[in-house]
C-alpha cells in the first residue's frame, strides 16, 4: 500500500475542512470509532466469558480471577504500545504503522470467533501486537495535524475522543448483545467486522493525512524487510517459549498475571529513564520532562478506577443492576455502552468549551486534576449505592451506575484529551511517537496495579471496595490541583 501524499497540514489555523480542523482529522478519528468498537465491544463481554461456566461457554474462572486476566490483558496491551511507537519512528513510519495494527486486531478477533480456548489465547495475543501498533501512533498522527502553537488542538483532541467515544458506545450495544443473548464467540465475530471496516475506511482516507516523516520509512526498504523478519521471529520465539513453560506446567495464570503486574511498574520507570539519559534530549526538553511525570502518575490513578468499567463494575452489574425496561430484559453490558454514548454527548460540549474561552481555559495539569477527581467522586457514588447491601439477590437501580457514568466519562474526556495533547507538545523530538507510547504506559501500569487490587472484589464487601478505591482517587486529584502553580512553570512555554 503507498503512503499518503506529502503534505503539511500542521500550519496552523489556516488549514480546516472538518468542522473547523484539519481534514486528517476525520479519517484518524473514523479509524478509532472501529478499533473501538472492536476493543471495547469485545471487552464487555471478556470478563463474562472467563467467568461463565465452561458447560455455559465461558472458560470457568471465579470472578476476581476472571477481573484481574482482563486486567492483566490490558497491561500487555499498552506494554506494548512502546514497541508499537519505536517501530514507528524507527522502521515504519505512522501511516504503516496503524495499517498494520489495524490488520493483525481484526485477524486476533476472527481468531476469537473460533470456539476454542486456544483461539482465545492466540486472538488475543494478536490483539495485544496489533493494539501496541496502533493506539499510540494514531494519536500521534492527530497531534501532527496542527502547528504546536495551534489553539485548536485540545479542541481537536476532543473531537477525536468523541469519535473513539462512538465507537465505545456502540460496540458494547453489538458486540454485548450478540456475546450475552446470542454466544460468547458471536460477540467476538461483530468485533471483528468492525476491525475490518475501520482499516478499509482508514486506507481510503489516507490522502488527507499528514506525509513527510510519518509515511516513509526510516530505514531502507531492504533494512526494513530484514527488522520485520528478525521482530517476527522474536515473536514466534516468544509465542513458542509460552507454550513449553505452560505444557511443564511452570506458566500458570497467577504466574502470568503477577509477571504483567511486574513488568508495568518497571517499564515506565526504564523509560523514563532512558529518554532523562538520552543525548538526543535536549537540556529545555529534559526539563519539560518533568512535570510530564506528574501528568503521567495523574493518567495511572485515574485509568486504575477507568477501565474497572470493564472488570468489576461489569461484574457488578451483571449479578446486582436492574436490567428490565417495560417487562423486557437488556444485557448487562449495554451499562457498557451508556458510558460511550455519555462520552460522545460531553465531549463537543467541553470542546466547544475550551474554544470559547481561548487563552481564558484552564491550564492542562488543571483539567487533568479535574479528571482525576470526577474518576475518583463517580467511585464513591458505587460505594454509596451499594451500601448496606448484602446477600444474592439484590437489584441496583440504574440510575446508580448511569450517575457514576456521568462522573466518570466527564473526566475521562477532560483527562485523556488533555493528556494527549500535553503529550504531543511535552515529547522530546527524538522521541515523539514513543512519548505517546509512554503515555499509553500509564495505562498499562493502572491496569497492572489492578490485576493485583481486584482480587480483593471477592474479599471486600462492595461498598468498601468502591469506597477505598474512589476516595484516595479524589485525595490525588487534590494533590495534583495543589501542585498545579509548580506545573505551569515548568511546562512554560510550551503549555
Amino acid at each position: 500500500m503507498s503512503p499518503p501524499p506529502r503534505t503539511s497540514q500542521a500550519s496552523g489555523p489556516r488549514v480546516r475542512g472538518f468542522l473547523g480542523h484539519p481534514r486528517g482529522l476525520l479519517p484518524l478519528s473514523g479509524l478509532e470509532v472501529w478499533e473501538r468498537f472492536s476493543f471495547l465491544g469485545m471487552q464487555a463481554i471478556l470478563v463474562l466469558y472467563f467467568a461463565d461456566s465452561v458447560a455455559g461457554g465461558g472458560m470457568g474462572m471465579a470472578s476476581g480471577t476472571a477481573a484481574s486476566v482482563v486486567a492483566a490483558y490490558g497491561t500487555l496491551v499498552y506494554l506494548v504500545s512502546v514497541a508499537g511507537g519505536w517501530l514507528a519512528d524507527r522502521i515504519l513510519g505512522s501511516y504503516r504503522a496503524v495499517l498494520l495494527g489495524g490488520v493483525l486486531i481484526a485477524c486476533g478477533h476472527y481468531t476469537m470467533a473460533v470456539p476454542y480456548p486456544a483461539a482465545t489465547w492466540a486472538g488475543l495475543g494478536l490483539i495485544i501486537v496489533g493494539t501496541g501498533l496502533l493506539k499510540p501512533n494514531v494519536s500521534s498522527m492527530v497531534g501532527k495535524l496542527y502547528a504546536t502553537e495551534d489553539k485548536r488542538r485540545d479542541a481537536g483532541f476532543a473531537l477525536y475522543y468523541m469519535g473513539i467515544n462512538v465507537g465505545a458506545f456502540l460496540g458494547p450495544l453489538i458486540a454485548g448483545w450478540l456475546g450475552q443473548k446470542q454466544g460468547w464467540h458471536w460477540g467476538f465475530s461483530a468485533a471483528a467486522v468492525g476491525m475490518t471496516l475501520g482499516v478499509v475506511q482508514y486506507v481510503l482516507g489516507r490522502r488527507d493525512l499528514v506525509g513527510g516523516k510519518q509515511a516513509e520509512f526510516a530505514l531502507p526498504p531492504a533494512a526494513m524487510r530484514r527488522a520485520l523478519w528478525l521482530i517476527g521471529g522474536g515473536l514466534v520465539a516468544v509465542a513458542a517459549l509460552a507454550w513449553a513453560l505452560a505444557a511443564a506446567g511452570w506458566l500458570t495464570m497467577s504466574r502470568v498475571v503477577d509477571v504483567c503486574s511486574v513488568v508495568s511498574v518497571a517499564a515506565p520507570i526504564v523509560y523514563f529513564g532512558v529518554m532523562f539519559r538520552s543525548p538526543r534530549v535536549s537540556r529545555e526538553e529534559r526539563g519539560r520532562l518533568r512535570p510530564y511525570i506528574v501528568l503521567f502518575a495523574s493518567s495511572v490513578v485515574f485509568n486504575l478506577v477507568l477501565f474497572q468499567s470493564y472488570s468489576t463494575v461489569t461484574l457488578l452489574a451483571a449479578d446486582h443492576a436492574d436490567t428490565e425496561i417495560f417487562g423486557w430484559e437488556f444485557p448487562s453490558t449495554w451499562y457498557n455502552s451508556a458510558l460511550g454514548l455519555i462520552e460522545v454527548l460531553v465531549a463537543p460540549v467541553i470542546a466547544g468549551i475550551w474554544l470559547r474561552m481561548g487563552r481564558r481555559q484552564p491550564h492542562a495539569s488543571n483539567k487533568i486534576a479535574i479528571g482525576v477527581v470526577l474518576g475518583g467522586l463517580a467511585f464513591l457514588v458505587m460505594a454509596w449505592a451499594t451500601a448496606g447491601r448484602t446477600g444474592d439477590h439484590w437489584l441496583m437501580a440504574a440510575w446508580w451506575i448511569l450517575a457514576a457514568y456521568v462522573l466518570l466519562g466527564s473526566g475521562d474526556v477532560v483527562l485523556q484529551s488533555t493528556g494527549m495533547s500535553a503529550t504531543t507538545k511535552l515529547a522530546p523530538a527524538a522521541y515523539a511517537n514513543q512519548t505517546m507510547a509512554l503515555w499509553m504506559l500509564s495505562i498499562a501500569l493502572a491496569n497492572g496495579i489492578q490485576a493485583q487490587t481486584v482480587k480483593l472484589y471477592d474479599v471486600l464487601s462492595n461498598a468498601a471496595y468502591f469506597g477505598l478505591n474512589g476516595a484516595v482517587t479524589v485525595v490525588l486529584g487534590i494533590a495534583v490541583m495543589a501542585a498545579a502553580p509548580w506545573l505551569r512553570r515548568t511546562m512554560h512555554p510550551v503549555h
